[in-house]
């Protein structure tokens, strides 16, 4: 298993950006899938974007395409996820999170990190 801790977070205008950072610990991070999860008040939590250990192969949910960019840094253990045009409804608590691999489904992801608040204002 790999230890998963967010930053960047935080309060932005509707129409900004924010790039989240996620840093693993542990063995074999380049060998994992990595995704990024969101759940707002209220709400179940949704499967926001993934990338597979090459960077070749990413998924996006629709609602993020265009907008969102996730990349990862296998030589800094870290992922990333480029938040622009970001909207009121991306307001959410962003999960980082680790899998053996690649999906858009939450139970498939064994890693998860504590999560890092993101607010939209219009």
């Amino acid at each position: 298993q790999v230890q998963l801790v967010e930053s960047g977070g935080g309060l932005v205008q509707a129409g900004g950006s924010l790039r989240l950072s996620c840093a693993a610990s542990g063995r074999s991070f380049s060998s994992y899938a990595m995704g990024w999860f969101r759940q707002a008040p209220g709400k179940e939590r949704e499967f926001v974007a993934a990338i597979r250990w090459s960077s070749i192969i990413t998924y996006f949910a629709d609602s993020v395409k265009g907008r969102f960019t996730i990349s990862r840094d296998n030589a800094k253990n870290t992922v990333y996820l480029q938040m622009n045009s970001l909207k009121p409804e991306d307001t959410a608590v962003y999960y980082c999170a680790a899998s053996q691999k690649m999906s858009r489904e939450g139970a498939e992801f064994g890693s998860w990190g504590q999560g890092t608040q993101v607010t939209v204002s219009s």
